[in-house]
């Protein structure tokens, strides 16, 4: 199998080695997490491996005491009943470990169901508390979503598996523990050469257990790219584009082509493992028999009882495969403890937004409203600039309207006054204080935006407004009140429950609406927030002109005594506004009332007068 560089496997036994014991440093951390998940069952699955641990031994030896028992009855000639009851005792005690093993067993599958749901839960939780604590910037970056990916895609399975064989490896210990005390006392080399055959297989199977991790690793794209193609062709809000364009066949050819490559290269990899492990594993088989030949030679010598052979063959037998059991829960480990470096990477990743100390943040003043002094940004990634030097001041209860091209640095200049991005150089002052003195959830509470992006939420209409404040989401009242603001209230009087109707096709009794319908409900959501600061970024796309304009006209009124930022095409809205601010190549290029801008003659007149004409 061809691999690219940077994934092949380590070149030599240090850097194998090396690799090997990192993986395995992800255990302890895969236990603390299972310990905060469910103290009680991880304690209860201690002591169940304990227990387990200490059975096999104790059954085998109860069974060489049965049969010796047996044959010294038949040897001093006792009578049946004399026979059973000197061993009757040893009987009960293998009925009382066999009926252990099984309780022992039952709380093994019952704990490990528990484990499996209160773990997963924990670390699907973080993941997704970890995204929400994220910048925006890592959203915007091919290779964020990659580790994203990586980290979602195995991991409750990796965490949930690596804990059962830590488990399951503790046991294997104390149950090989107790094997060897019988194997040295019967020939310590006989012990050497059971234990050390079953080592080969275990370096092959660690080895390809490598091999599949880089090699997962490696073609995360490809599997992104197969979870977009599922998503493209079976949500609601695709379907009509794949039918019409007939999308279908051409995108699942795709998505098909992709399965092949990857199940190409896992069977290759299979194939090549087994093969290997299947002939290092006969030199497990034949130390094994050699063993038992040399057991039954020794019976039939007379040099030991035949429940002496009883127990030996069994603990051979068991030995080496709770010492093959032991290698492959070892593993195991490893193999997970690779995966879960992805998880334990991307919790890793720094996830706040760097703040100004508190102590040195200075008094607000109320007489000032925004200010962008001399700021300038690039994207990730990016050569270019999205923002060139732009300075631009907004009074307190000003409302400021921002016009130009689409790229121009319109919605990026909200993206920083928001603190989803921050400024290469330059600040961005709210009160006459710079924005990153402002922890991120304080900003949240004083700054109500809506993006023409807004998020359709499948829930029902009162919490889809509601959701624009939280701490008010079972506040009827101010829902109602938000939606007449939006003009939402009409669309709930359309609807058959009203502010209870679920919206979206996903759930049931669910009602799709009409873009403008949606617009509007996005619309009272920014109502909900008694915010200082209202941004709408290009809120009204989807709705017609004069609908817009209503919505604008009782805007302003309800908008008193606010900062507003407001983002549009439509010139007649715009025009709305104290003042336009016209963004050209990342920087303020005009500045003024419409009449002013129109008097100058400059790019705003000329995108006004090009509008107009569609309406003569």
């Amino acid at each position: 199998m061809t691999r690219p560089e940077g994934l092949s496997k380590p070149a030599t036994w240090r850097a194998r080695a090396a690799e090997f014991f990192e993986a395995l440093k992800n255990a302890p951390r895969a236990f603390a997490m299972l310990w905060e998940a469910d103290r009680r069952s991880t304690l209860v699955m201690a002591a169940v491996t304990a227990a387990g641990g200490a059975l096999p031994v104790s059954q085998a030896w109860v069974t060489k005491l049965i049969i010796d028992g047996v044959l010294s009855s038949v040897r001093r000639g006792a009578s049946p009943s004399q026979g059973l009851r000197s061993v009757l005792p040893y009987v009960a005690a293998e009925f009382g470990l066999i009926l252990a093993g099984s309780v022992v067993g039952q709380l093994r599958q019952l704990t490990d169901k528990l484990i499996d749901h209160r773990l997963g839960h924990l670390i699907n939780t973080r993941i997704i508390r970890k995204a929400l604590s994220l910048e925006a910037k890592h959203f915007e970056d091919a290779d964020f979503y990659d580790q994203m990916q990586n980290a979602r895609r195995q991991s409750e399975f990796r965490t949930m598996a690596l804990v059962r064989s830590g488990f399951l490896l503790a046991q294997n210990l104390l149950t090989l523990g107790s094997f060897v005390a019988v194997l040295l006392a019967f020939s310590p080399l006989v012990a050497l050469i059971l234990f050390g055959a079953a080592i080969p297989a275990f370096v092959v199977q660690a080895r390809y257990s490598s091999l599949q991790f880089r090699l997962e690793t490696w073609r995360t794209p490809e599997t992104r790219t197969m979870s977009y193609l599922e998503q493209l062709l079976t949500l609601d809000t695709t379907v009509k584009e794949i039918k019409l364009f007939g999308l279908g066949e051409p995108l699942l050819s795709r998505y098909a082509k992709i399965f092949s490559k990857i199940f190409e290269e896992d069977a290759k990899l299979a194939k090549a493992s087994s093969v290997k492990a299947l002939l290092w594993g006969l030199l497990a088989t034949l130390s094994y028999y050699g063993a038992y030949v040399w057991i039954i030679y020794l019976t039939v010598a007379g040099r030991i009882s035949l429940g002496q052979m009883t127990l030996y063959i069994t603990v051979f037998s068991q030995s080496q495969g709770t010492f093959q059991g032991m290698l492959d829960n070892l593993k195991n480990l490893y193999e997970n403890g690779l995966f879960l470096q992805n998880l334990f990477s991307y919790l890793g990743l720094e996830s706040r937004v760097p703040s100004l100390p508190a102590a040195s943040r200075p008094a607000e003043d109320p007489a000032r409203g925004i200010d962008f002094e001399d700021v300038w940004f690039q994207y990730p990634g990016r050569r270019d600039y999205a923002l060139k030097g732009l300075s631009l001041s907004i009074g307190p209860s000003e409302k400021i309207a921002l016009v130009g091209e689409n790229g121009a640095g319109k919605t990026t200049l909200i993206k920083l006054l928001t603190r989803l991005y921050e400024p290469t150089k330059g600040r961005v002052l709210f009160r006459g204080v710079d924005v990153r003195h402002f922890p991120p959830e304080e900003l949240a509470l004083r700054v109500g935006a809506i993006f023409q992006d807004f998020v359709r939420y499948h829930l029902p209409l009162s919490e889809n407004i509601g959701l624009g404040s939280v701490e008010h989401l079972e506040d009827l009242a101010r829902i109602e009140s938000s939606a007449r603001k939006s003009g939402a209230d009409e669309v709930a009087e359309s609807l058959p429950h009203r502010y209870q109707t679920m919206l979206g096709r996903w759930f049931d009794s669910g009602h799709e609406l009409s873009g403008g319908q949606w617009q509007k409900i996005a619309l009272g959501r920014a109502f909900m927030r008694d915010a200082e600061v209202l941004i709408l970024d290009e809120p009204t796309a989807s709705l017609d002109a004069e609908a817009e304009y209503e919505i604008f006209r009782r805007f302003q009124e309800l908008s008193e005594g606010k900062i507003v930022l407001l983002v549009s095409h439509r010139f007649s809205t715009v025009r709305m506004a104290d003042r336009i601010a016209v963004i050209r190549d990342g920087a303020v290029a005009e500045l003024g009332s419409h009449d002013e801008l129109v008097r100058l003659a400059g790019t705003y007149a000329r995108l006004f007068e090009l509008q107009a004409q569609g309406y003569r």
